[in-house]
């Protein structure tokens, strides 16, 4: 029988009610399919456990932050298979460990080492549906690990790479990705096919439908996406190969993203090494820097400026290693669009030469 990887968001089970329209909805994919489903927190349950969190203390230690947050996850993969055996199905629920998920050692955004899956895939030889927890794993030192936001999405891709899936569906409250954010540009349409790298693009700089890692795996392990929507039975969109007919279009999609901040080192001494020392300190943090602006030099100084997630901003503070500035402002509230086109390829600096970026 074939195997289906299955992933549904936190708006998509959100209450029982939900998650009991998921379950009828896995009911009508499992007859000769072996079936894998991945599930979110409920909700806004995971914001409410962060607000928990900063409530007792202003920066929570990274390795308690995922204790708790993989709580979350462990109470719907749980419900989710409560509710399959009410319909008369085998169901066995898994944690991102017990599923063989293993990572490094990077709390609250950890990148995956290894799948083994031999629990998940024991289960679904006894005829089991198996409900897994995404999000999360556990390092070599069996301590609990999370994957980042929208790391669900990236448990559901690496999942179907390891069992060698026909397909990985992952289903969300939108149904499917569109040339732009429809709560914007009302007039976007939906895409019945994006390219990998395409998508790659639209993802690390603003499109909220799918986790620019899980996207980076899919393409490495060629995993077929569709995303499409949990409350419609419509086709979504097929994330996958570029294709001949992909070659003819222009500009596929335009994102935006809020969620950035900007940051400004000023009377940078200009020379060689320096940003190496810069980035270096930044990259042993694992924070994603999106774009990087170098202003011309004068009076061999110049100013360095780059964006990170707002999230990894805690406040003002010197590199790790030394490097004289004379100043590290940031700007909390920077915007950046991009316009992703089938013909631009991502790379380790990918987004500078096609991103514009304000401070609002």
């Amino acid at each position: 029988m074939a195997l289906i990887v299955q992933k549904y968001g936190g708006s998509s089970v959100a209450d029982v009610a939900k998650i009991q329209s998921v379950a009828r909805r896995i009911a009508d994919s499992a007859p000769g399919h072996h079936v894998v489903v991945v599930v979110s927190a409920m909700g806004k349950t995971t914001d409410g456990l962060v607000s928990l969190a900063h409530q007792l203390a202003p920066v929570p230690d990274p390795r308690e932050m995922d204790m708790l947050l993989a709580t979350g996850e462990q109470v719907t993969i749980a419900l989710l298979a409560m509710a399959l055996q009410a319909l008369g199905f085998k169901a066995r629920s898994f944690t991102g460990a017990q599923a063989g998920l293993r990572t490094d050692r990077a709390h609250t955004k950890a990148r995956i080492a290894r799948i083994t899956a031999e629990r998940v895939r024991a289960a679904l030889d006894a005829g089991a549906i198996a409900v897994v927890a995404g999000f999360q794993g556990a390092s070599d030192e069996d301590e609990i690990t999370t994957l980042g936001r929208g790391g669900s999405d990236l448990t559901a891709v690496a999942l179907a790479a390891a069992l060698k899936a026909e397909l990985c569906e992952i289903y969300t409250d939108v149904d499917g990705v569109y040339t732009a954010d429809p709560n914007v540009v009302p007039e976007a349409r939906k895409l019945p096919r994006v390219a990998y790298d395409e998508m790659l693009e639209m993802a690390s700089l603003g499109a909220k439908v799918l986790q620019a890692r899980s996207v980076e795996f899919a393409k490495k392990y060629g995993v077929t996406v569709h995303v499409r929507s949990t409350f419609k039975p419509d086709a979504g969109t097929i994330v996958t190969r570029e294709e001949r007919a992909m070659e003819d279009v222009v500009v596929t999609g335009i994102t935006h993203d809020r969620s950035q901040a900007k940051i400004s080192l000023l009377r940078v001494p200009d020379r060689p090494g320096i940003a190496a020392q810069v980035f270096g300190a930044v990259g042993t943090k694992n924070i994603v820097v999106d774009m990087i602006v170098q202003n011309i030099s004068r009076d061999g100084y110049t100013d360095i400026s780059f964006t990170v997630p707002r999230g990894d901003v805690v406040g003002p503070s010197a590199p790790r290693r030394p490097c004289t500035t004379s100043g590290w402002p940031r700007s909390p509230s920077s915007a950046s669009a991009c316009a992703a086109t089938p013909g631009w390829r991502p790379g380790c600096s990918r987004r500078s030469p096609r991103k514009a970026s304000t401070s609002r």
